[in-house]
């Protein structure tokens, strides 16, 4: 094992890359563990994460010798309207963005069901359907972070430290995001409108990755930097609509009281 300074410096970027590109990965988990019982929700999201940590390294080590095959075409599609060359990579990539922006869209929807007001309660789910989904999703995630590793340093027991340490981070924080969600029922929606520019970005760096063109015009994947700003802009104007309606809730309660002590 080499010790050399270099590799403890390129450990710490890492770990730093794992917690910055495990956010949207963090809160798919704490909305997705709530289809479980509330006296299991725990510890689905830590049986989920210890899996995804062990397939993480197995998919590190497996890219690390045949990183090849997932980046070759395995088929293309050529015509009029669309044209593009796919790997496994960016079908991965594809496939994952449709399902969060499916799950998402769903979630909105149902949270916007009138007829669901009094009975709120999300549809519950097996618990290995529940596992299931948090390690498949968690995989589809860790396919930047890991070929950013892979670009990084190509030193092994760097990068599998980084996952394990990454991964050990998510489970103390998976249940403080879930419970703050629990707490602040309002930021859910904020949550799945988040998820939903996850898909977003992950359908435009999957078209990317399949060089794939509509019409003549080429898909450009979304960058981190304007992934970032969206979501800042989606976070200050929830805050800013959140105090709004306080204000105007408060206004409206003194206007009821000042009716009733001029009708006193």
């Amino acid at each position: 094992m080499d010790l050399a300074l270099e590799n403890f410096v390129s450990l710490g970027l890492l770990i730093l890359l794992q917690a910055v590109l495990g956010f949207d990965n963090l809160l798919y988990i704490s909305l997705e563990s709530k289809r479980a019982p509330a006296d299991q929700q725990a510890k689905v999201r830590k049986l989920g994460i210890g899996l995804a940590i062990f397939l993480r390294i197995a998919l590190l080590f497996l890219l690390l010798r045949v990183i090849g095959y997932f980046q070759d075409p395995i088929f293309g599609v050529h015509t009029h309207a669309v044209s593009g060359e796919f790997n496994v990579h960016s079908l991965i990539v594809l496939l994952g963005g449709v399902f969060i922006i499916y799950t998402s869209t769903k979630e909105i929807l149902h949270m916007m069901g009138l007829e669901d007001l009094e009975h709120e309660e999300k549809a519950q789910r097996s618990i290995g359907s529940i596992i299931f989904w948090i390690v498949a999703m968690n995989l589809v995630f860790s396919f930047d972070s890991i070929l950013s590793a892979i670009a990084l340093t190509d030193v092994f027991w760097v990068m599998a430290t980084a996952i394990v340490i990454g991964g050990v981070l998510m489970i103390w924080l998976a249940d403080r995001v879930s419970e703050f969600l629990q707490k602040n029922r309002m930021y859910e929606v904020l949550g799945l409108f988040i998820l939903f520019i996850v898909g977003i970005m992950l359908l435009s760096e999957g078209g990317h990755l399949a060089h794939l063109h509509f019409f003549g015009h080429e898909i450009t994947p979304m960058s981190k930097a304007t992934f970032y700003f969206v979501i800042g802009v989606l976070v200050i104007t929830d805050l800013v609509q959140s105090r709004y309606q306080k204000r105007l809730m408060k206004l409206k309660e003194l206007s009821q009281k000042k009716k009733l002590s001029q009708g006193g």
